[in-house]
């Protein structure tokens, strides 16, 4: 090849390079941490509420233990559910990206946050996490893009979720609580007459040293003002203030019914580490207007302060909720698994469970992988790049995005900038919207005249779950109909063959062995130990399971594989596995446990019927690369 050539290649290939790279380079996210979280959330809030959609995006630990333990396209939405609810349980969330935008024609108006996180036990009270699970291959790509974990881990912003919040407070109580006193019932006893009288002769002593004009400079000046300091004790912000100890709830009662006797008093519950109370702290006002704005304004504001701390980012999961705008994800089970987890509450034990209780806090979800597959002939298409390219040919989508700017400062721009998937997410929803014609209104909620081409696309978390059309031969891309469906009834493990034998080569071994195989089937393995068999003919995995029972067959690779131990088992026993969480490391070692050592399924009788038909699939997921 001439160096003239080779320098054309070269060139031809950094150009295209660069064309890639330059949405990044002009994508500038507003990274977040700890230090400047205040900061950027009353920013965040203000955009929610201006926008008409918010997209999310998140970067984990992990996201399974093992092939077979990610969601597959033969997983029924429970199984599905199932593996997901465990990933989430199991690992963490290390960033959260949110970008509030606004569709107005072809112009896409965006404001990209990415928030990082650690789940830091800010209280001492063990949440949000003692531990969590790490996949290497996620931390290896995290380190690849230049992921400081450092940052993460000493300035990453921490949270609890509602339940665990309610948790915290019940536990460990306000740090400082405005208690109203209450008359009490009970009959003063002569330990708590002893107290009272005590108490009340401590308090009006030193309100009176904090109503004494200061005594005029002398000899003994500096002996006068550290008696006064001892006698006047702590400072509540400018105002004088006292503490006094109690050790119970009755002490506590008593106190606050005698300080109604002082009017320019207000007193503070201070709880001990066990969530008791261990002092009441009395605070000196100077007139009924500072009294006033002691509790009316600057308690009320320290609370909060203090509910923000406890909270963390979760401010910012709240604030989407309350906006109820639709929110854009990719892979919405995964996603949205892992925000009710971890922001939410616990994750319920079913499906429909979950989708009721996510729909309280985000009404209307769109998956970004589901508005792919609406595209007409896109249901069919052979693999995303063919996609991708029949969607630049066929649709013209002039796209203009823009970041409007956020006070990047010069450390911001020089760093690795991460959470592009969140833009990614917004470019390719707004490019669907074009396509299918969806038309979102301005500054729009769930409960306003939401387009209902849009809305009856929301909240659907099965993305293998598409309806059927013709194939279609179109622009020179092959086509293919790669998803059928089919009835879990005719699906079958089967495992316990030789290791490293391929899908093709049991495929081949098994075909004419039996009647059963002699009508149309397929093989795919799930792992290096377990494979499926997914039969065509109806009550074919019935006479297959009779076969390796019984042993009745003639000659031939099959006897041979059932002399050496294959065993196979229905598609109900794999969704009994997942419901139960038989987390093996292979499916066989799973399959095997869950015959030879039946665990009581407890949940079996209580949880919802499953559907009982999948849709056979071929397709890949969404690389947001390519979008």
């Amino acid at each position: 090849m001439s160096r003239f050539l080779q320098r054309r290649l070269l060139c031809s290939r950094s150009s295209s390079n660069s064309n890639k790279s330059s949405n990044q380079q002009q994508w500038k996210v507003k990274q977040v941490t700890r230090s400047n979280f205040s900061e950027a959330l009353e920013g965040i809030k203000r955009h929610i509420q201006d926008s008409d959609f918010i997209a999310v995006s998140s970067q984990k630990s992990g996201a399974f233990s093992a092939p077979w333990r990610r969601v597959l396209s033969f997983d029924t939405p429970e199984t599905a559910y199932c593996k997901a609810k465990d990933a989430a349980e199991k690992f963490q969330l290390f960033q959260f990206a949110v970008c509030p935008f606004t569709i107005k024609n072809s112009k896409v108006i965006a404001f990209p946050y990415n928030f990082h996180l650690f789940p830091r036990d800010e209280l001492n009270i063990g949440m949000p996490s003692y531990s969590f699970s790490c996949q290497t291959s996620y931390l290896t790509s995290m380190a690849r893009e230049g992921f400081d974990f450092n940052v993460c881990i000493y300035d990453g912003i921490s949270y609890l979720s509602r339940v665990q919040e309610s948790s915290a407070k019940e536990r460990i109580g306000s740090p400082i609580s405005r208690i109203h006193p209450v008359k009490s019932s009970l009959t003063p006893s002569v330990a708590d007459s002893v107290f009272l009288e005590r108490t009340r002769s401590r308090v009006r002593h030193w309100m009176n040293a904090c109503k004494d004009p200061i005594p005029m400079k002398g000899t003994d000046d500096a002996l006068v003002k550290s008696l006064r300091k001892l006698i006047l004790g702590e400072m509540y912000g400018s105002r004088p203030c006292m503490s006094i100890d109690v050790c119970s709830e009755r002490q506590v009662e008593l106190v606050l019914e005698m300080l109604i006797e002082f009017s320019d008093l207000i007193p503070l519950i201070i709880p001990d580490k066990s969530g008791g109370p261990g002092a009441v702290r009395v605070v000196l006002t100077s007139s009924e207007e500072d009294k006033k704005l002691l509790e009316v304004r600057e308690l009320e504001n320290l609370e909060e302060e203090e509910n923000k701390r406890v909270r963390g980012f979760r401010e910012v999961i709240d604030a989407i909720s309350v906006s109820q705008k639709p929110i854009v994800a990719y892979n919405c089970l995964t996603e949205f698994t892992f925000i009710h987890s971890k922001f939410l509450a616990s994750l319920p034990q079913s499906m429909s469970e979950f989708m009721c209780s996510l729909r309280f806090a985000f009404p209307c979800i769109l998956d970004v992988n589901y508005l792919l597959k609406e595209i007409g002939p896109l249901k069919k298409a052979k693999n995303l790049p063919a996609a991708m390219s029949y969607l630049k040919r066929q649709f013209f989508m002039p796209l203009d995005m823009e970041l409007p700017h956020q006070g990047f400062s010069e450390q911001e721009h020089e760093r690795m900038n991460h959470g592009h998937n969140v833009l990614r997410i917004t470019q390719s929803f707004a490019k669907f919207c074009l396509i299918l014609k969806v038309t979102p209104g301005t500054n729009q909620t769930v409960n306003d005249d939401l387009d209902n081409s849009l809305e009856s696309y929301s909240n659907n978390f099965n993305p293998f779950c598409t309806s059927l059309q013709e194939s279609i031969d179109a622009e020179g891309i092959v086509w293919m109909d790669n998803t059928r469906k089919v009835s879990t009834e005719d699906l079958a493990f089967l495992w316990g063959f030789r290791s490293g034998m391929s899908a093709a080569v049991l495929k081949s071994i098994f075909r004419g062995s039996h009647d059963v195989f002699s009508e149309d089937f397929e093989v795919r393995l799930v792992d290096k130990s377990c494979a499926i068999v997914v039969f065509w003919t109806p009550g074919s995995v019935e006479v297959l399971l009779n076969v390796l029972g019984s042993g009745a067959v003639g000659s031939g690779g099959l006897k041979e594989m059932i002399s050496e131990g294959l065993r196979g088992a229905g598609y109900e026993l794999y969704k009994r596995i997942c419901r139960l969480g038989l987390w093996e490391s292979n499916l066989a070692e799973s399959l095997d446990r869950a015959l030879e050592e039946p665990i009581p399924d407890v949940l079996g009788a209580n949880s919802t019927k499953d559907l009982s038909e999948i849709y056979w699939s071929n397709d890949s997921v969404i690389n947001l690369e390519d979008l």
